[in-house]
């Protein structure tokens, strides 16, 4: 079965060290070891894969790459007892798409303590349109909630609103009875993020606040900041007594200039979401969540479906920040 054929999204350098990147084929002979075989029916686009095509070496180990971070398929081959053939799961996280062959390919090849079974109450695609979008998206919320922050409470802020991330943190805070203050750089879609569960919308201006002051008016029980740099550091000091802010992104930066103040003078926490290492058992747990509890409805209004030759368009525009919502990928042609 080694020399079965597959199309994949390929970044590979030239031989003046160029990067490259077209859909193509490669065999099964060329994919990483693990203990299982699964053909992807599903996989997304996150900010993450469009620097890996790029062949980011922050992100990217080693070229030629597969990029993809997220992957829902079924189980052709396994080693491992836990994933007979035939099962359908689910793979997001760990080193998928980064360190090791992601899933813009009909194939992949992973450990077999990557993959979660599909979750029941859930499709593939469904699975997708969450992706490590809305993983991240639920452990953000996850911190809210656990750190004692009710609806009651106030306002919980949600930067990058119309990204993959923001729109999904957005619809679950206001499933859970939240009042989600949705940031955005683009006015033009105030009316979907309404849509989407938002209580209010503010600008991107109206969110930041470059003055040194280590303390500003406190406005927000809550947040989810996708962003990053001095948004983040706006966030943090305009954060009510023991509010909790959760921090997954970096697109505005990585430098967080902050004095001690808020954590000490008002008991804020701030909150790292990271979701590849996340430990297996609390993955599972954010998984039954968000097909039981926290299922969210009517997905399919902010996602778009498009193949893997539609791949290198759409890398292009998220990279401009020109995508709205969520990308899902359908690797196979009946999809």
């Amino acid at each position: 079965m080694n020399n079965t054929a597959f199309r994949c999204y390929l970044v590979e350098k030239d031989a003046v060290g160029n990067v490259l990147r077209r859909v193509t084929e490669r065999s099964l002979a060329n994919l990483p070891p693990g203990e299982v075989l699964v053909r992807v029916e599903f996989s997304s686009l996150n900010y993450k894969d469009a620097l890996a095509a790029q062949g980011n070496p922050g992100v990217v180990r080693k070229l030629p790459h597969v990029p993809g971070i997220d992957a829902a398929g079924t189980v052709v081959e396994s080693a491992d007892a836990r994933f007979k053939s035939g099962a359908q799961v689910v793979i997001t996280g760990y080193e998928l798409g980064a360190g090791q062959w992601g899933g813009w390919a009909e194939y992949v090849r992973v450990p077999a303590d990557w993959i979660v079974p599909l979750p029941q109450g859930l499709s593939l695609k469904e699975t997708m349109v969450l992706g490590t979008a809305g993983f991240t998206a639920a452990q953000c919320v996850q911190a809210i909630v656990l750190n004692g922050v009710k609806p009651e409470d106030g306002e919980i802020i949600v930067t990058g609103a119309t990204g993959g991330v923001g729109c999904l943190a957005v619809k679950l805070l206001a499933k859970l009875g939240y009042s989600a203050v949705a940031v955005t750089g683009k006015s033009e879609l105030k009316s979907r993020l309404y849509e989407w569960g938002a209580a209010r919308v503010l600008s991107r201006e109206e969110a930041v606040n470059t003055t040194d002051r280590p303390l500003l008016s406190a406005f927000w029980a809550g947040a989810v900041d996708t962003v990053g740099g001095q948004t983040l550091t706006t966030i943090v000091r305009e954060t009510k007594p023991y509010g909790v802010v959760a921090a997954c992104g970096l697109v505005g930066g990585t430098d967080l200039k902050l004095t001690v103040h808020p954590f000490i003078l008002r008991g804020v926490t701030l909150a790292g979401i990271g979701s590849a290492l996340l430990p297996y058992d609390r993955r599972l747990e954010i998984w039954r969540k968000l097909s039981h509890e926290w299922r969210l409805e009517g997905l399919d209004k902010l996602t778009t479906t498009i193949g893997l030759d539609d791949v290198e368009q759409y890398v292009q525009r998220i990279l401009k920040g020109e995508i709205i919502g969520r990308t899902v990928i359908a690797l196979t042609s009946d999809k």
